[in-house]
């Protein structure tokens, strides 16, 4: 498949509301727990004993050290370590490397096994209230396998802000000089609406927020922030709306889509805040009717972003 039908396959798949995943495992042992990725966050996986690792002083306990794959050198971070399931000496030299590509950002993750890939619908993805009980929450959401067993998809942001926190995004950045900068009074009297399911996405998403002092409401997927506008009897109340495209339930693209073919909600500008910037990703959520696309390491543009597409719909 060449890079381009890679592209059109990942955005007609969330187009669908489906995900591709890549299953596999982080620990020892046939009753080890599967867990999950987006294929099209992957690159390939590789063996590790085929690799030398280049350790890095006084780095970060989860980050073993680099390896040059073609010519890139790319971090290796311990997943076994931060799941706190930590595997032999013996048992590294046998796993893989599961090279993944976050924003543009190459990395490599320890792994025992690699199981297979799936398709889902995101509508078999759940997200139980036990994986948001704390700020730094691991899973994100989980699913069935065909024989009943339990994968689950990893926060893999919150675990790019754990170990290389220079990869996220610099939630000082973009408020630091907000007093100077005139807010609508729609939305400084409204409420910002977000659907995202990365804890560590919502807490960079709500500190920038709060600086700017712009009152917001935060749901875990899709599907709940359609729920509170269908219920919401005044939806002039929402001067914009940001949205992920991964969400367990329902996709961003659906509820985009969903929220542009109603009259009551076509106006509201609607913002993709995503970590799969690809263009054809960027062309569908436009195709769709979203208004603007911000890389999701770069959340620090959105209220910038707002500013200026209320403005050019007259909402200011």
């Amino acid at each position: 498949m060449s890079l381009m039908d890679h592209v059109d396959a990942s955005t007609q798949l969330a187009k669908n509301n489906e995900v591709q995943l890549l299953v596999f495992k982080a620990s020892m042992g046939e009753d080890s727990p599967y867990y999950a990725i987006n294929v099209f966050k992957t690159r390939e996986v590789v063996e590790a004993k085929n690799h030398f690792l280049t350790q890095i002083p006084s780095s970060h306990p989860f980050l073993e050290g680099t390896i040059v794959l073609r010519g890139v050198q790319i971090p290796i971070l311990n997943l076994p370590l931060w799941l706190d399931h930590p595997i032999t000496y013996e048992d590294q030299e046998s796993s893989r490397l599961l090279i993944c590509d976050f924003n543009g950002i190459i990395i490599g993750l320890r792994i025992t096994e690699a199981h297979r890939v799936i398709k889902k619908n995101w509508s078999d993805m759940h997200a139980p209230d036990s994986y948001n009980m704390n700020d730094h929450a691991k899973v994100v959401n989980d699913t069935r396998l065909e024989d009943g067993s339990i994968c689950m998809v990893l926060d893999f942001e919150q675990l790019l802000a754990d170990v290389i926190p220079s990869a996220m995004v610099n939630v000082d950045q973009s408020p630091e000089n907000i007093r100077d900068v005139i807010i609508p009074e729609k939305l400084r009297n409204g409420k910002l609406l977000i659907a995202e399911d990365s804890k560590v996405a919502q807490r960079h998403l709500h500190q920038i927020l709060t600086k700017a002092e712009i009152n917001h409401q935060i749901f875990n997927n899709g599907k709940l922030l359609m729920n509170y506008i269908t219920a919401l009897p005044d939806k002039s109340i929402i001067p914009a709306i940001v949205t992920d495209i991964e969400m367990p339930e329902m996709s961003g693209f659906t509820v985009i889509r969903l929220l542009k073919e109603s009259p009551e909600t076509a106006n509201i500008p609607i913002i993709v805040n995503s970590s799969m910037t690809g263009d054809n990703n960027k062309r569908e959520a436009e195709s769709l009717g979203a208004d603007g696309f911000v890389n999701k390491t770069k959340s620090h543009d959105i209220l910038p972003l707002v500013i200026q597409l209320m403005e050019e719909k007259g909402l200011s």
